[in-house]
């Protein structure tokens, strides 16, 4: 009798419902499983409460800055996360990836390169 692997379980961030709705979907086709968040606040109690494999993260969020957010989850989780977020500047993505970011998709963004880089 094979066992298959246990699903994959991402968490997606993100306060616009329309783009939340995106990002679920393209995961969901990528074999994951979704729990979702629209604030920075939901979005670390998500992170302790269901252990993500996967975080979609915005940077502008209504509560919690998405860089306080990150730092949050990372000092409980080693989740993959990726930043999507509609800031662009470079320091933008410098602070993202020093304080834990693995990586960072700049809005407006392909679902298909985003599929691309969780496939990896």
């Amino acid at each position: 009798m094979s066992v298959s692997p246990p699903q994959r379980t991402a968490l997606v961030v993100e306060d616009d419902p329309d783009i939340r709705e995106l990002l679920s979907t393209t995961l969901r086709m990528n074999g994951f499983a979704i729990v979702e968040a629209a604030s920075g606040l939901d979005a670390v109690a998500a992170v302790k409460e269901h252990r993500p494999d996967l975080i979609t993260l915005d940077l502008n969020l209504p509560d919690l800055d998405g860089v306080e957010v990150c730092r949050q989850c990372r000092a409980v989780s080693d989740a993959y996360i990726v930043m999507v977020t509609a800031r662009q500047d470079e320091i933008d993505r410098l602070i993202g990836l020093e304080i834990g970011a693995d990586d960072f998709i700049g809005k407006p963004f392909s679902p298909r390169e985003l599929s691309a880089r969780v496939s990896a």
